[in-house]
């Protein structure tokens, strides 16, 4: 993929996560001032639809990223940075080896990152937070929808028990055909041990998440339990 193609579908990506909305060549252009004209934007546009990273949800709509897309962009992230500032001290008041308090942990993730979280210890003990967070996505806002994600809920007990053992330690990332949870949407999962304690703690969200920013939240906190 040439520099120019690779920064046209970083701008999609970007852009379709922030707002959810198909995303038109017009709009790169100008929101993004990219130094290229709408017809070329359009051009490469056409190429990356032939190659299936972006599709047409609807006849004269915009394009969306596909999950090929979201698999290349995530291979990007770099996972060396760091969350911001403030976070990280709110993240570090309930990591500390003495008051090391899970649902705090939970809670914050979960607002920090817009979306469901969940934390298991042990396979069977379970707790979840954020679910509303959800259902305030666009593409869960759907009545179908809204009973498949509460459906999923229903039976978070029974996948995280299916996934716990064979689940890799550290990040693992669930996308869509793959993932667990359903085909609708993403997870980012981590799994740990730390004196003799197994767990795991994950977000959920649409296939519309912002990767680079969860794949770091999630990482640093992994990486202060295990200190």
């Amino acid at each position: 993929m040439d520099d120019r193609k690779k920064l046209i579908l970083n701008t999609i990506i970007k852009e379709y996560v922030s707002t959810g909305s198909p995303v038109g060549s017009s709009i790169l252009v100008k929101k993004y001032k990219l130094d290229i004209s709408s017809a070329t934007v359009r051009g490469v546009m056409s190429e990356l639809e032939e190659e299936a990273y972006i599709g047409q949800p609807h006849i004269s709509a915009g394009r969306v990223p596909t999950e090929k897309a979201y698999r290349y962009y995530i291979d990007k992230i770099n996972l060396d940075k760091k969350p911001k500032g403030q976070e990280i001290d709110l993240f570090d008041k309930f990591l500390e080896v003495d008051n090391f308090n899970h649902k705090k942990v939970a809670k914050l993730l979960s607002e920090y990152s817009g979306n469901a979280v969940f934390w298991a210890i042990h396979k069977n003990n379970l707790f979840y937070t954020g679910i509303t967070n959800l259902f305030q996505q666009p593409e869960f806002a759907q009545i179908d929808m809204i009973y498949t994600v509460s459906g999923v809920v229903d039976r978070f007990d029974e996948i995280i028990d299916d996934i716990f053992e064979p689940l890799n330690y550290g990040q693992n990332i669930f996308l869509g055909s793959d993932n667990p949870f359903g085909v609708f949407c993403s997870t980012i999962i981590s799994k740990y041990k730390k004196n003799n304690q197994t767990g795991l703690f994950g977000i959920l969200g649409p296939m519309r998440m912002n990767y680079e920013k969860n794949l770091i939240l999630i990482k640093y906190i992994n990486d202060k339990i295990l200190l």
